[in-house]
């Protein structure tokens, strides 16, 4: 790790000592900008964090806010800050691929409101930055840009699928940048990137002009460095937006006012359940954890176990209306381009033909009982903690059957709906970053940011970065093969071959015979959701009128 970063290291400096410099007048945004671009060009060869770079953009942003701070009209903790964007964000005028070929040359025409909301406070777009395509299933090396490298180690993945985010983040080239979260991909690049990223309460960020995933559990947030960080850029892009149609009306507190507060009396429901019997964890991140949990206590927070459903329930719900919200997005170009997308992607969302419509709303039923459930624990615990995924893992030791055999620990909070956010809880021996979320009742991410604080300021773990080497390019790694071609079983490959023409897609026999190696698992999951229920029991979909809410 390098050593503390001061005001002769600006790109490495936090958002909040960044904006306070530049609100004195002892550091200009345009000498900001400077340095990040800076590291970008010394470093980014070794970590691939963008897809685009806008550089001029950035110095003649930077230049029109030095001019409008210095005339006394400064916008706020924002203003001057460079940012990054997962390139799924639209930006008018500047190329948002989705990191896929079947957007390689999409230039939008409007920012989405998150974009325009940043840009008001007087942000200033760095560039747009890598993700798994479409924001699911890599990494993968099959599409037109590479996928971006752990800074702590480039042999490492930075999972995803906000990867380019949070390996910029943690790399120095911004101190700020927006991710989305559907199942965890703000928090599983933060934890393994060692940086703080927060799934804010589902309705909360306006979603208009981000490419979807899934409608039903797509949240946009933040990705920096520290919690405060977190606070002063959801301040930014919290708030209700009518182009946005899950998009809840409700009062926007002071993220930053409770930050000092302290922890003590605090009830923290500790979910343990988590790594110890669902989703068995690495030794040092339990270690890791157990650590965690003492120094919360020691700031006086009242911990006692507390338990969610197992993490598979919640696995199983997201997946069934995730992948088939994602399939029904992108099926006309499964119809008439299939070989276009990466493999991992195409073999991931194609599944969904083994959902069916009664299985999507059977997910949709589950969901609202699992939402009714959580009630009691907000009654009975003031926040919620447990172990983040990591350490990040080798790009040859990945198994992509390890999308349906092991459950995301970050999964149940896109369930749930409430904010979860992920932050650094030391290192492994090799100098990997470990992590734990936070979470809490929906709406209350003042109560999250105000332990995950706590913790940050009672521990050392913001003190160092990756050591990069100027102008080293990325290791070659061997990616693991996305699959054997198994010869599948007749009976599979015949649903598969029904459900694909139903679908109208025209598949070869590589792609069907991926199809077949996941039939089982897909099927697994559509079983278990299968429950008698009452005939009024309602999906967690059900629409309300607007003014209802």
């Amino acid at each position: 790790m390098t050593s503390s970063p001061s005001v002769t290291d600006p790109a490495l400096l936090p958002l909040s000592a960044a904006s306070a410099l530049i609100a004195s007048r002892k550091l200009s945004s345009t000498e900001l900008v400077k340095a990040c671009l800076a590291r970008i060009e010394k470093y980014d060869g070794q970590v691939n964090a963008f897809v685009t770079l806008t550089a001029e953009r950035a110095l003649k942003d930077a230049a029109e806010a030095d001019r409008e701070i210095a005339a006394g009209r400064h916008r706020g903790p924002m203003h001057g800050i460079p940012f990054g964007l997962k390139d799924i964000f639209d930006t008018a005028g500047v190329l948002t691929t989705g990191h896929s070929r079947i957007l390689e040359h999409n230039i939008p025409s409007k920012d989405a409101t998150t974009v325009s909301k940043l840009c008001q406070a007087g942000g200033v777009l760095l560039g747009k930055l890598a993700s798994h395509e479409f924001a699911h299933g890599g990494p993968s090396f099959d599409l037109p840009w590479p996928p971006a490298r752990n800074p702590w180690n480039d042999e490492h993945i930075p999972a995803g699928s906000s990867s380019g985010s949070a390996a910029a983040i943690a790399a120095g080239f911004m101190p700020a940048a927006l991710g989305t979260d559907t199942g965890g991909s703000i928090r599983s690049p933060s934890s393994l990137c060692g940086i703080v990223g927060l799934k804010p309460t589902y309705g909360l960020v306006s979603r208009a002009g981000v490419i979807p995933n899934s409608y039903s559990l797509d949240n946009c947030g933040p990705m920096a460095w520290t919690v405060e960080d977190c606070a002063i850029l959801l301040q930014v892009i919290a708030g209700h937006d009518a182009a946005d149609p899950g998009s809840a009306q409700v009062a926007i507190p002071d993220y930053s006012a409770e930050l000092r507060s302290g922890i003590k009396g605090l009830r923290i429901g500790v979910l343990r359940h988590f790594w110890e019997e669902d989703s068995k964890a690495n030794e040092e991140a339990v270690a890791a954890m157990e650590e965690a949990l003492k120094v919360l206590a020691g700031l006086g927070a009242k911990l006692s176990t507390a338990r969610m459903r197992p993490v598979q329930d919640y696995y199983d719900t997201k997946i069934i209306i995730a992948e088939s919200e994602l399939l029904s997005v992108h099926l006309h170009e499964f119809m008439t381009r299939p070989g276009d997308f990466g493999e991992l992607f195409r073999d991931h969302v194609l599944s969904a033909m083994f959902f069916s419509s009664s299985d999507y709303v059977e997910a949709q039923r589950e969901r609202r009982r699992m939402l009714a459930e959580m009630e009691a624990l907000y009654r009975d615990y003031d926040a919620l903690v447990t172990i983040a995924p990591g350490p990040a893992a080798r790009f040859d030791a990945l198994d992509s059957m390890s999308f349906w055999k092991r459950p995301s620990l970050c999964t149940p909070f896109n369930v749930t709906s409430g904010p979860a956010l992920a932050q650094c809880t030391g290192f492994t021996s090799s100098g990997l970053p470990l992590a734990m979320q936070v979470t809490a009742r929906p709406f209350d991410e003042q109560t999250v940011f105000r332990v995950a604080h706590a913790f940050e300021q009672a521990t050392p773990w913001r003190k160092g970065r990756p050591a990069l080497s100027a102008g080293a390019k990325a290791r070659p790694v061997t990616s693991a093969p996305v699959h054997e071609h198994p010869s599948p079983d007749e009976t599979t490959r015949q649903l598969v071959s029904v459900l694909a023409a139903r679908s109208g897609l025209k598949l070869n026999e590589a792609q069907l015979a991926h199809l077949c190696l996941a039939a089982p698992h897909a099927l697994a999951m559509a079983a278990r959701v299968r429950k008698q229920r009452a005939r009024s029991e309602e999906p967690a979909s059900t629409y309300q009128a607007p003014g209802a809410r």
